[in-house]
């Protein structure tokens, strides 16, 4: 597609940024090691972890309630104390006090589906964790979602597209675009952006979102699902090259998740 996805882990990118303070240092020198060839962190198993979880969700404001289990009832506990081991290194421990200050001032963007919604609330959840008390923006408005943890200048924002390209309501209906991403100025002028996009390019029949597929002016009923999502994928990585600037913005697309409603 021309573009060159990163494909380092982004939550060790975002330990591994910038210098670490004194203080910091055991944090960062952890997370410095695992970018030797030394650590294949996608090898390895879930182990249980009794300190887990990282946050308390009862005290998290950034959880929408279809995916607040533990406030609406869920009586188990034992699937928040799984963590990730990989089987020639360790990861370091979440320091969201690390994270705010080696961040000061920079803006990171989730774009996608509920898999980009679940990343944006973890890492915001287990931020707040850390900083309780800390004077917080939070902002939901036509699609986009922010957190501005204002004593530190770092936002964090959401962008909600399950396609990426632009899916638009016209005479005709409902149509999802394969050439076009007008929403992507909302993306612009961030330091990190994550993307994802896959399991609604599935969907079929009463949880199909659009009525049409547009592709290169023309309007099509329907096409071969792959086809149309290698186009909406060619048309996004164009978006990157065009507008993401590489000394500037990283750039990350998430694996795909799964659809999880029925």
């Amino acid at each position: 597609m021309g573009v060159q996805l990163n494909r380092f882990p982004w939550f060790l990118f975002l330990f591994l940024h910038h210098s670490p303070t004194k203080a910091e240092d055991n944090t960062s020198t952890a997370a410095r090691s695992l970018g030797s060839n030394n650590c294949n962190w996608f090898r390895g198993k879930w182990v249980y972890d009794p300190s887990y979880p990282l946050y308390d969700p009862y005290k998290c404001p950034f959880i929408d309630g279809e995916f607040d289990c533990k406030r609406y009832g869920r009586p188990d506990n034992m699937y928040l104390k799984y963590r990730w081991q990989p089987f020639s290194c360790s990861l370091p421990r979440f320091n969201g006090l690390y994270f705010l200050k080696k961040w000061r001032g920079k803006r990171i963007m989730f774009v996608g589906d509920s898999l980009s919604l679940n990343q944006f609330q973890s890492l915001t959840c287990m931020i707040h964790a850390w900083v309780p008390n800390s004077k917080i923006s939070y902002i939901k408005k036509d699609g986009l979602i922010s957190v501005t943890f204002k004593d530190f200048g770092v936002k964090i924002l959401l962008y909600r597209t399950p396609y990426l390209v632009d899916l638009a309501n016209e005479k005709a209906g409902r149509v999802l675009k394969l050439d076009s991403i007008r929403s992507g100025d909302a993306w612009k002028g961030m330091d990190m952006l994550f993307f994802n996009t896959w399991h609604w390019w599935t969907h079929t029949g009463r949880t199909q979102p659009f009525d049409y597929i547009e592709d290169g002016g023309k309007i099509f009923k329907d096409m071969n699902r792959m086809i149309a999502f290698y186009k909406g994928l060619t048309t996004w990585a164009r978006w990157v090259n065009l507008n993401a600037d590489p000394s500037k913005t990283k750039v990350f697309f998430l694996g795909i998740s799964p659809t999880h409603y029925e």
